[in-house]
């Protein structure tokens, strides 16, 4: 066991992970969420990696995990965006952390895979297939524009961290996120249309987060979980919208993550 956190950094398959943090120290997998990378969730790893092995990865078709920084050919199902993330477990049970659609990657798993996952903390975990999600989302928005994923990626983003923003961002960055837009618009429109997991099938810890200021379709969404998974409890954090895991990592990790290690 190090002093300090150690990171390595791989290519498995066509997923890029890095790792961080005390090797043979619990493990805790950061799954990140559509239009976003791996990145978005350094800020949480830098609070758990000092006593826990902490790995994050690029779901495929956003950042590193783009073959020859292209489009990503897919298919982007949650078969397949399960598959990735047992690559990167390698076997070694983990507490999975889940922010936005990555927390239905992580409960997926935790259904088919329950002796790989400790437990499991999800954060404004869009329920798409459910017959009261609202369909004027951003992500209901990204689905109605499927023909056109570059166009439906950059509406996204829009909506998310506003014009200004967007338009402030360098040309290069703008394309390369509009590419990614093939990934969100197939991801998106598969959790629609079918079911990625059954509350009867989970049976580990769960934590389900929310932000005081977030949108409350998430709030509903997020009690919903807390309904229907045994024993899940329901925690929102104060002065947080959906980025918490960045704006607020200390008190995402606070109250979200360490209650499960």
């Amino acid at each position: 066991m190090t002093d300090g956190p150690e990171v390595r950094s791989e290519v498995w398959s066509e997923v890029w992970s890095e790792e961080a943090g005390p090797h043979g120290a619990p493990l805790i997998v950061l799954v990140h969420g559509s239009m976003d990378r791996s990145t978005g969730m350094l800020k949480l790893s830098r609070q758990l990696d000092r006593a826990h092995r902490v790995a994050r990865y690029d779901r495929r078709g956003y950042g590193r995990s783009v073959p020859g920084h292209g489009a990503h050919p897919g298919p982007f199902d949650m078969s397949s965006q399960v598959d990735d993330l047992l690559g990167v477990l390698a076997d070694r049970p983990a507490v999975l952390v889940g922010h936005s659609y990555g927390g239905n990657v992580a409960l997926a798993l935790t259904a088919r895979h329950p002796h790989l996952v400790r437990a499991v903390a999800i954060y404004e975990t869009p329920l798409s297939w459910e017959p009261w999600w609202p369909g004027n989302t951003a992500g209901g928005a990204a689905v109605a524009s499927a023909d056109d994923p570059e166009r439906a990626a950059e509406q996204f983003m829009r909506r998310m961290i506003g014009d200004a923003r967007w338009e402030a961002l360098p040309e290069r960055t703008r394309a390369t996120r509009r590419a990614e837009g093939a990934a969100m618009v197939g991801e998106l429109a598969d959790l629609r249309a079918n079911v990625p997991w059954t509350p009867d099938r989970i049976h580990v810890p769960v934590i389900a987060g929310f932000g005081e200021h977030g949108s409350p379709h998430q709030r509903r969404g997020m009690e919903f979980v807390g309904e229907q998974i045994d024993g899940a409890r329901v925690v929102e954090l104060p002065g947080c919208r959906h980025d918490a895991p960045l704006s607020h990592a200390a008190l995402f990790a606070e109250r979200i993550v360490q209650p499960l290690l």
